[in-house]
């Protein structure tokens, strides 16, 4: 069992900051990626941001320049620092992690996902 942990969600006004976390537990041998997606209503979830377990990060274009991801891998945690929000980042966010587990799987797991709403 893999668990992911959301925090750091919340209502902001434009051009506001937040920093989301989470923390990744349970029987994990490795993660060799973490990210963020999010989906807004009536629309599909989309790539935020990802990090490999060597810090190469990656963005979506629409979140370059405002996002920053990081991670602390010693403490299995990931990080997205969102500055000059708008309007439409406004979506439920979620983690997600790649990684072996303890038993030897692939596995891809999802946090339950926190809610980012950008309004004035």
């Amino acid at each position: 069992q893999v668990q992911l942990v959301e925090s750091g969600g919340g209502l902001v006004q434009p051009g506001g900051s937040l920093r989301l976390s989470c923390a990744a537990s349970g029987s994990i041998s490795s993660i060799y990626a973490m990210g963020w997606y999010r989906q807004a209503p009536g629309k599909r979830r989309e790539l935020v941001a990802t990090v490999t377990s060597g810090g190469k990060a990656n963005y979506a274009d629409s979140v370059k320049g405002r996002f920053t991801i990081s991670r602390d891998n010693a403490k299995n945690t990931v990080y997205l620092q969102m500055n000059s929000l708008q309007p439409e980042d406004t979506a439920v966010y979620y983690c997600t992690a790649e990684l072996y587990s303890d038993y030897g799987e692939d596995l891809r797991s999802w946090g339950q996902g926190t809610q980012v709403t950008i309004s004035s």
